[in-house]
């Protein structure tokens, strides 16, 4: 397995500028353009209509949006089992409304009316409609928010216990603070490309924290093999540079392992 020869503690000001930019942007663009909520966190309606062919996602949202005059979310489920034929397939598309008011029957059947204009041979067909109460929705994202709590107290003692020679509580502090900073940045990426915060989210965060904590636990322990291996004369800088570069092949395969894994699911 290849071994890395990064400086990381040479260069940590253009890493930490690196970060530290990122971040920024972040809140730039969460104070101009805010943060999105899905219906399950806001309330709403939700409209499936069923059609035949193949339709394109920012043009459906473009023209509920002037049918409707409302904000909303689209999202397009296509039949795989006849791509070869998309004229015979099944597909359907689900619309997103949030707020607290209903969508009329006439209102769904204008939204129709104005997509058969668009798409005149897919036949659009409304499936069912739904209110979506945001009550399921909010609970859902208080016990994700209770769960990464009490994992950073875990996280704390565990880290502080294990790791009592080469930090203890202070290493603790610093892999919370290495956590938030990778969940910062997966919300300031969704706020920036203006994608809604949903279940999805939820879901990317909590999996971020495991490699992220893992990635931790795996470099703190290499830190403390080589402070035994090195002897106590090694400089700090040498110590963490030697660890992290052990640790990074490591790191890179399984991230690459992880993003073929995701890849073959849109292929």
């Amino acid at each position: 397995m290849r071994t890395f020869h990064i400086k990381f503690c040479e260069k940590k000001k253009i890493f930490f500028g690196i970060s530290l930019a990122i971040l920024v942007i972040g809140v730039i663009c969460n104070i101009f353009l805010g943060t999105k909520l899905d219906i399950q966190f806001t309330g709403g309606a939700v409209i499936r209509y069923s059609y035949n062919g193949t339709i394109q996602q920012e043009d459906v949202e473009q023209i509920v949006k002037d049918a409707s005059g409302k904000d909303v979310s689209v999202r397009i489920h296509e039949d795989m089992s006849t791509v070869n034929d998309p004229t015979q397939a099944n597909n359907s598309v689900s619309i997103s409304f949030a707020g607290t008011d209903s969508i009329s029957l006439d209102q769904q059947q204008s939204i129709a009316t104005a997509l058969d204009e668009k798409y005149p041979d897919a036949n659009f067909e409304v499936v069912e409609s739904n209110s979506v109460n945001p009550t399921m929705g909010q609970s859902f994202l208080l016990k994700c928010a209770i769960a990464v709590l009490i994992a950073f107290v875990l996280l704390l003692i565990y880290v502080g216990f294990r790791f009592r020679k080469i930090g203890g509580v202070t290493a603790g502090l610093m892999s919370i603070v290495a956590l938030l900073h990778d969940v910062l940045i997966v919300y300031f990426v969704f706020v920036a490309f203006q994608m809604p915060i949903n279940d999805s989210f939820m879901a990317v965060v909590l999996t971020i924290l495991g490699y992220s904590l893992n990635n931790t636990i795996i470099i703190y322990d290499r830190i403390r093999e080589n402070r035994r291996l090195m002897g106590p004369k090694t400089s700090y800088a040498d110590l963490v540079d030697t660890s992290i570069n052990q640790t990074l092949t490591r790191s890179i395969y399984t991230s690459l392992t992880t993003f073929v894994a995701i890849a073959a699911v849109f292929v």
